[in-house]
C-alpha cells in the first residue's frame, strides 16, 4: 500500500513536472487576456484554460501559490500563446509584461498624415480617428482652443494598448505635448510675446520646409522676417495642407486654390498648424537663427540657399532650379509677389 502511494505521489509530481516544462500547442493560437485589478488568481488560470492556453488551471494555480505570486499578478492586457509554458505566462503577469502596439508618431506628420499610419497598422480607422481629431467635447477636454488637435500630438513612440481607443490615443500625444511645451518652452515663448498657437503654428512650416535639421532655425528665420515685414510667407506646404501629403513641389494649380491656409493668397500665418512640429522646430521658432534672409531655395543635395533681397534670390534660382522666367519673376509664371522659394 505504501509502495502504491509512493507511486501516485512520484506520478503526481512527474504531472507536474511535465505541466511546467511543456506547452500544450504550437503557438498557433494566441490569445489577449485582459487581468483587471481585483481579478482572483484562480479565474484567471480558468480564463487560460477555457482559451487553451494551459492544460490545466488547477496545476497553474498551485504552481502560483507554491511561488508566492497569486497575490502579484499585475493587471493590464496579456498575449499570451498555446506555445509558452505556464512558468513563462506567470513571469510575464508577476512582471508586468502588458502587450500593447508600439507607434511612433513622426515630426511634420500632420493628422492625416498620422491617420492613414494608423490604418496601415491596423490600429485605427482612419476616419475614427480623424472624427476624434475634431471631436468638440474632447478639444474642450484637452484644453485646445482651435478646430482639431493639429499640431498638438507631440512627435514620439507611444504604446497603445488593445483596449484604447481613438480618443485614449490623442488624450496620451496631446498630454505629451502639453507636458514638453510647458517643461521647455512655454515660459520663454511667454517672455519672447509668442502665442503658444503662433509658436506652433509657424514650428510647422519649419518642420515640413527644412529637410536637415540644421537649417530649422534659419528657415525659422525667413518666417518670422517675412512676418515682421508684412509679407506673404509663401509657403508650400501650406498650399497642400488638408488636400494631399507634401512631397517637397507644388503646381501653379496648388497655390492658387482658395483656402484659409494658403500662404499664398492670405497673409499672415494660417489658422493653424499644418502638422505636428517635433521639439527642435519649436525650439527654432523660440530661438532662430539671426540672419537678414527673405528667401530661401532648395539644392539638390537637400540643403537651401538662403538670400537676403529678391535679385540674389533670382540668382540662386536660376542656379539651382533653372526655371526662372524670362518676366524676371521667380517662378516660371507671372507673379504679383516674389516667391519665397522659387521651386514653384
Amino acid at each position: 500500500m505504501f509502495a502504491a502511494a509512493a507511486l501516485l505521489l512520484l506520478a503526481g509530481i512527474g504531472r507536474f513536472a511535465w505541466f511546467l516544462a511543456s506547452a500544450p500547442g504550437s503557438g498557433s493560437r494566441t490569445q489577449v487576456i485582459e487581468v483587471v485589478q481585483g481579478f482572483s488568481l484562480k479565474r484567471i488560470a480558468a480564463n487560460l484554460e477555457n482559451g487553451r492556453i494551459i492544460s490545466s488551471a488547477r496545476l497553474f494555480l498551485l504552481y502560483a501559490r507554491l511561488r508566492g505570486a497569486d497575490s502579484r499578478v499585475k493587471a493590464g492586457p496579456y498575449q499570451f500563446s498555446d506555445a509558452m509554458p505556464p512558468t513563462a505566462i506567470l513571469r510575464m503577469m508577476v512582471a508586468g509584461e502588458v502587450y500593447v502596439h508600439r507607434f511612433a508618431i513622426p515630426e511634420g506628420y500632420s493628422i492625416y498624415q498620422v491617420a492613414e499610419l494608423l490604418e496601415s497598422r491596423n490600429l485605427f480607422r482612419k476616419e475614427a480617428f480623424l472624427k476624434q481629431c475634431t471631436n468638440p467635447a474632447l478639444l474642450r477636454e484637452l484644453g485646445i482652443a482651435a478646430r482639431s488637435v493639429e499640431g498638438h500630438l507631440y512627435p514620439s513612440t507611444y504604446d497603445i494598448p488593445p483596449n484604447m481607443d481613438e480618443a485614449g490615443f490623442i488624450r496620451l500625444a496631446a498630454e505629451q505635448f502639453d507636458k514638453v511645451y510647458t517643461q521647455r518652452y512655454a515660459v520663454r515663448a511667454k517672455a519672447l510675446g509668442l502665442p503658444e498657437k503662433e509658436v506652433v503654428t509657424l514650428a510647422s512650416m519649419v518642420e515640413k520646409e527644412a529637410i536637415q535639421p540644421a537649417e530649422r532655425p534659419l528657415v525659422a528665420s525667413v518666417f518670422l522676417n517675412r512676418l515682421r515685414r508684412g509679407m506673404r510667407l509663401q509657403s508650400d506646404p501650406t498650399a497642400v495642407y488638408g488636400v494631399r501629403a507634401f512631397a517637397g513641389t507644388v503646381s501653379k494649380q496648388d497655390i492658387l486654390r482658395p483656402s484659409p491656409y494658403n500662404t499664398y493668397l492670405i497673409k499672415g500665418l494660417p489658422p493653424g498648424p499644418i502638422g505636428n512640429p517635433g521639439g527642435e522646430a519649436i525650439e527654432a521658432v523660440i530661438n532662430p537663427a539671426r540672419t537678414d534672409y527673405l528667401y530661401f531655395v532648395a539644392r539638390k543635395d537637400g540643403t537651401h540657399y538662403f538670400s537676403a533681397n529678391l535679385d540674389e534670390h533670382n540668382r540662386a534660382v536660376r542656379k539651382y532650379l533653372r526655371t526662372a522666367s524670362s518676366d524676371g519673376s521667380a517662378t516660371g509664371y507671372r507673379n504679383d509677389y516674389p516667391s519665397l522659394t522659387g521651386r514653384r
